[in-house]
C-alpha cells in the first residue's frame, strides 16, 4: 500500500498522548485496576509500589495492550472487546516495574523517571522484594485473564527479561563482547515485552492469526527501536529528557552499540588501552565519558547506531502497514476509530527514533 506520512505538527499532542485520549476510558480502568492489585496488609509494599508506578511513567507497554485490543473486530457497537485485555495490560505493567526495581538494584542506579530511585529511597532489600511482590500479582491477573496462551506467552515474556538481564551484567566491561551479544540482549531485556504486550492484546480479542502476527511483528521492532534509541541518549541526551543521570551506562560498564561501533573502529593502541581501562578496569577518572563521546562521534558510531534504529522503525511500520490493509479489507473504509489508533501507532514509531533528535 502508498504510506502517508504522519508527522508530529506543534500543535499535535505526543503520539502517547493522543492513544492515552482514543484509550482513556480503558486506560482509567487499568490505571484502577493497577493500584487496587498493588495494595498490601505491609504498608511498605505499596509505598514502594506507589513510588515507581506513580512517578510520570508513560505506561507504553500497557497502552500497546490495549491499543491492539482495540483493533479487534466487533460488529456491535456496545461491545468493547478492549475490556478483555485490561487485566492483561495492568499484568504487562507490573511486569515492567518489577523488572525496574530489580534493574536498579544490580545496577546501582540512583535516578529513575527523574527522581531519586526506589533502591536508593527504601532500599535494596525493600525494592527486590517489592519486585518479587509485583511479579507475583503479575501472574495472578494472568491466570484470571483465562487465556493459557496469553499466560505462556507472557511467562516467557518474563523468563526471557531476566535472560537478557543476567546476560548484560555478566558481559559487563568486557570488550570482548559481540555485536550479536549485544543484540541478543536488546531482544530479551526490552524487545520481549513490547511484542508480548501487542500480541496478547490481540491473543485475548480472538483476532485473526494473520493480525496477531502482524502485532507480534510491530511490538518486536518498536522494542528494538527503542532500546537502540534508549542506548544513544545516554551519549547524546540531556538529564531531563533522560529521567535518569546521564553516562550511567558508561559509568556502570554497559557495553552498548555507540561503544562497541567505536571499539571496533579504535585505530590506535591508546583508543583501545582507554576503553580497556575505563570499562574492562573500571579505572574511570573526571574526563573520560567526555572522551568517550568524543571517539563515538569521531568515529560515525552514533550515525551508525541511528541507521540501525531507522531499520527497525520500518520494520514496525510495515507491520502496521499489515494492519491497516487488513482493517480496510474486513472494516470497510470508514472504521475510523482503527485508523487513528494506527495512526498513533505510526507516529510512535518516528517518535521513538528521533526522541532525542
Amino acid at each position: 500500500m502508498t504510506r502517508t506520512a504522519h508527522t508530529n505538527a506543534p500543535h499535535m499532542p505526543h503520539p502517547l498522548e493522543r492513544l492515552e485520549q482514543l484509550l482513556h476510558a480503558d486506560m482509567l480502568r487499568v490505571n484502577a485496576m493497577i493500584i487496587e492489585r498493588f495494595q498490601s496488609d505491609i504498608p511498605l509494599i505499596p509505598r514502594v509500589a506507589a513510588y515507581l508506578i506513580a512517578a510520570g511513567g508513560k505506561r507504553i507497554r500497557p497502552l500497546l495492550t490495549l491499543a491492539a485490543a482495540a483493533l479487534a473486530d466487533h460488529a456491535d457497537p456496545a461491545q468493547n472487546p478492549v475490556q478483555k485485555a485490561d487485566g492483561y495490560a495492568a499484568s504487562v505493567e507490573f511486569i515492567h516495574t518489577a523488572t525496574l526495581l530489580h534493574d536498579d538494584v544490580v545496577d546501582e542506579s540512583e535516578k529513575r523517571r527523574g527522581q531519586d530511585s526506589a533502591n536508593i529511597v527504601f532500599g535494596n532489600q525493600a525494592s527486590v522484594l517489592v519486585g518479587d511482590f509485583l511479579f507475583s500479582k503479575s501472574f495472578e491477573l494472568m491466570v484470571e485473564g483465562g487465556s493459557l496462551r496469553a499466560l505462556d506467552m507472557l511467562a516467557r515474556a518474563s523468563a526471557t527479561i531476566a535472560e537478557g538481564e543476567v546476560l548484560q551484567m555478566s558481559l559487563r566491561g568486557d570488550v570482548s563482547m559481540t555485536r550479536d551479544q549485544y543484540m541478543t540482549i536488546i531482544e530479551c531485556k526490552t524487545a520481549a515485552l513490547f511484542r508480548a504486550a501487542t500480541q496478547v492484546g490481540g491473543i485475548v480479542t480472538g483476532q485473526s492469526e494473520d493480525r496477531i502476527q502482524a502485532l507480534y511483528d510491530y511490538g518486536q521492532n518498536l522494542g528494538m527501536c527503542f532500546q537502540i534509541a534508549d542506548d544513544m541518549m545516554d551519549y547524546a541526551s540531556t538529564e531531563a529528557a533522560m529521567g535518569k543521570n546521564r553516562g550511567d551506562d558508561f559509568r556502570e560498564g554497559k557495553i552498548t552499540l555507540p561503544v562497541l561501533i567505536a571499539m571496533e573502529r579504535a585505530k590506535t593502541a591508546d583508543e583501545t588501552a582507554f576503553w580497556n581501562r575505563v570499562l574492562k578496569d573500571k579505572a574511570q577518572k573526571d574526563g573520560d565519558f567526555d572522551h568517550a563521546i568524543v571517539l563515538i562521534h569521531q568515529h560515525g558510531a552514533m550515525n551508525e547506531t541511528y541507521s540501525l534504529c531507522e531499520y527497525y522503525a520500518e520494520k514496525a511500520k510495515n507491520a502496521l502497514d499489515v494492519l491497516t490493509d487488513k482493517t480496510l479489507k474486513d472494516q470497510g473504509q470508514g472504521h475510523s476509530n482503527h485508523a487513528q489508533i494506527i495512526a498513533c501507532l505510526y507516529d510512535l514509531v518516528d517518535f521513538v527514533v528521533r526522541r532525542d533528535r
